[in-house]
């Protein structure tokens, strides 16, 4: 078994993933030997190989050691100490080497490169959890040059999001030590996260909208972490305030864990990988989770083992960029070879002890195991879907952008997208998928950020934005009409909504854009079937029966297959079925469209699929009433006899 070496599964304790905590501590080993090869004398700097980040080859080689010391610290701490692989000298060394102002090896300072803020809080968070085997062992020559290399973070600037915690948390080391601090770093953090706060466990990161995994392996991990260091030194109230955001936050992450494993594929840093699973196991250390022990074990080993088997490490056994293998695209300005190796805040449960219920209890299953659900994350604005059959997980996204508030700001495509999901990621290249677009006489596409929310309830999210077209190749910045989008789901089927604003001018067609369907070959496609009795539609489908679907419900549209060039995150190639408007959509036009993501037989494909996938049934039948006010009334009535109804704004 990938990453275990050859340990025995025990279906007995875990039927579904088979692995125990030796499991877990033998991958813990085999990636932290791994990366010994590629150590440089001293053992301070980690070099890995692969393209430098922004900050530089020697920035680089620290993060390779911080972000390791902080694995070799879980594995040692969580083994009381027991250390078969020298983890406590080697790190010891790096510690000496790294913080020695004479070493040709040394670390850089920081206030020499902003990125050491980054690694000063794994440095600071695995010393504090191995002071028995390596803070109280070291000559106080090297526990004073430790401090000193830790001290210009005191009133040292930081960007105005999860970073703040990164001082705040060396400062608690720095004070327990004697060492320089400043209690405005703290405070500052402490304040900065309430106005972060939204409300129902979520935090953004910095920005108003900006949701995505930072709110777990960030904003959840570091304030515990800090309340853990502090000890008595911490604010009163603090944690237990924490304790109950992580709680409520877990209600809802549980649930965007698919059925093989895999966590949401949606925002940045994703090169990270298992780090999704750090405010799971902070949820059990802190005594802060809703979710029984035998479930937060049953998500770690299956998200563990999604990653493993997927082939996320190189032959080599180090941790590549990317998502299942090497996939550079995912890189973001500020990721270096050592930068996957956040992943170790994963194996933050190696701190708990053997005999604690998560390691002993049996696996439960996953939310999306137990039966088909829709539930509504309202911070983010996500309507959130899993089928069981299948094990798809998918997010219809009516509040996440990531905008920095300009009107005429480009979208990103990890963020800005109409869905993801735990099987498909977003084409980096194109912009047909999970997109809503007005596209001008110069065929150029408008884009959906900033997004305004407009509610999610049910099985219903509602956002709208303003159609626009940023500067770019000498053009200036231009807006259209208001678009109001609306999405309403039912198993792995999505009823998707655009009302285009009665003082649009024009003149633009309108493209929707189903799922981006990967594969390791090029996936089938349909297009134009009458079987929809004459509605247009648009299907492609892998070998293994994965299916996006597009099919027109409202509105004179016609459909066609997408097939970017570029290589996607979960295969080499990828196809989008999409519709588009046959003429220029005028004003108050409203379109609707039935999406599917789904695995199921070749003649499944209706709304009803998850109730009776032997059938093919009608399409949900749509009334469309305007109300006094000018809003629109809707009625979506689904084959079965439910109903949903929504209203879109002017």
């Amino acid at each position: 078994m990938s990453g275990s070496g050859q340990l025995p599964p025990d279906p007995g304790l875990s039927p579904a993933t088979g692995w125990t905590r030796a499991h877990w501590e033998a991958t813990a080993d085999r990636l932290l030997l791994a990366v010994r090869p590629y150590a440089s004398p001293g053992n301070a700097l980690v070099s890995l190989p692969g393209r430098a980040s922004r900050s530089g080859e020697w920035s680089d080689g620290l993060e390779g050691f911080a972000r390791t010391f902080l694995l070799a610290a879980f594995r040692l701490a969580g083994a009381g100490g027991h250390d078969p692989h020298g983890l406590a000298s080697w790190y010891a060394d790096g510690l000496a080497t790294g913080t020695d102002p004479a070493s040709a090896r040394r670390w850089p300072r920081l206030d020499e490169i902003d990125q050491a803020k980054v690694e000063a809080a794994s440095i600071v968070i695995a010393l504090h959890e191995t002071r028995p085997w390596i803070w109280d062992r070291l000559d106080d020559a090297v526990r004073e040059r430790v401090l000193d290399w830790l001290a210009p973070f005191a009133g040292a600037w930081v960007p105005d999001n999860n970073w703040v915690w990164f001082r705040a948390v060396a400062a608690a080391f720095s004070r327990s030590e004697g060492g320089a601090w400043d209690q405005a770093d703290i405070g500052h953090a402490i304040g900065r996260t309430e106005d972060w706060y939204q409300g129902d466990g979520w935090y953004t990161d910095g920005g108003t909208r900006n949701f995505d995994h930072y709110g777990g392996w960030a904003m959840h991990l570091y304030p515990l972490w800090y309340c853990r260091i502090a000890g008595d030194r911490a604010e009163p109230g603090l944690a237990e305030r924490y304790r109950d955001r992580l709680r409520r936050y877990l209600s809802d992450a549980a649930y965007l864990v698919g059925g093989d494993g895999a966590p949401l594929f949606q925002g940045r840093s994703l090169t990270y990988r298992f780090a999704v699973l750090a405010p799971f196991w902070a949820g059990a250390l802190f005594d802060a989770t809703p979710l029984a022990p035998g479930l937060t074990r049953r998500i770690a080993s299956g998200m563990l083992r999604y990653f493993l088997d997927s082939g996320c490490l190189r032959g080599d056994g180090t941790l590549s960029i990317g998502w299942h293998g090497e996939f550079q695209p995912i890189r973001q300005l500020y990721s270096g070879p050592g930068s996957p190796y956040w992943a170790s805040k994963g194996f933050a449960g190696l701190l708990l002890p053997p005999d604690h219920p998560v390691w002993q209890a049996r696996e439960e299953p996953l939310p999306v195991e137990r039966g088909d659900f829709t539930r509504v994350a309202k911070a983010p604005g996500w309507v959130i879907s899993g089928t069981t059959a299948d094990g798809i997980v998918r997010v219809a996204n009516h509040g996440t952008d990531h905008a920095s508030g300009d009107q005429a700001e480009a979208d990103d495509p990890f963020y800005c997208r109409w869905s993801y999901s735990t099987r498909t990621g977003p084409d980096l290249d194109g912009d047909v998928d999970s997109g809503v677009s007005l596209i001008d006489a110069d065929g150029l596409v408008s884009h959906r950020r900033p997004l305004q929310p407009l509610g999610a309830e049910g099985r219903v999210g509602v956002s709208r934005h303003r159609a626009h077209w940023p500067a770019a190749d000498g053009r200036d910045a231009t807006a259209g009409p208001l678009l109001t989008t609306a999405s309403v789901v039912r198993g792995g089927w999505e009823v998707r909504l655009v009302r285009v604003a009665p003082d649009a001018t024009g003149p633009w067609t309108l493209r929707i854009g189903g799922w981006v369907l990967p594969a390791a070959e090029p996936p089938g496609g349909q297009e134009d079937q009458d079987r929809w009795h004459a509605q247009r539609s648009a299907a492609v489908r892998s070998p293994d029966g994965l299916t996006s679907r597009i099919i027109a419900l409202h509105g004179a549209m016609t459909a066609g297959v997408y097939r970017p060039t570029g290589a996607h995150a979960f295969g080499q190639y990828a196809a989008v079925p999409y519709l588009r408007s046959t003429a220029p959509a005028r004003p108050g036009d409203t379109y609707a469209a039935v999406v599917s993501f789904s695995v199921a037989p070749e003649d499944t494909a209706t709304p009803e699929a998850t109730v009776a996938p032997e059938g093919i049934g009608e399409l949900p039948r749509l009334i469309l009433d305007s109300t006094e006010d000018g809003r629109l009334a809707v009625t979506i009535t689904w084959p079965d006899g439910e109903q949903d109804h929504l209203s879109l704004p002017v």
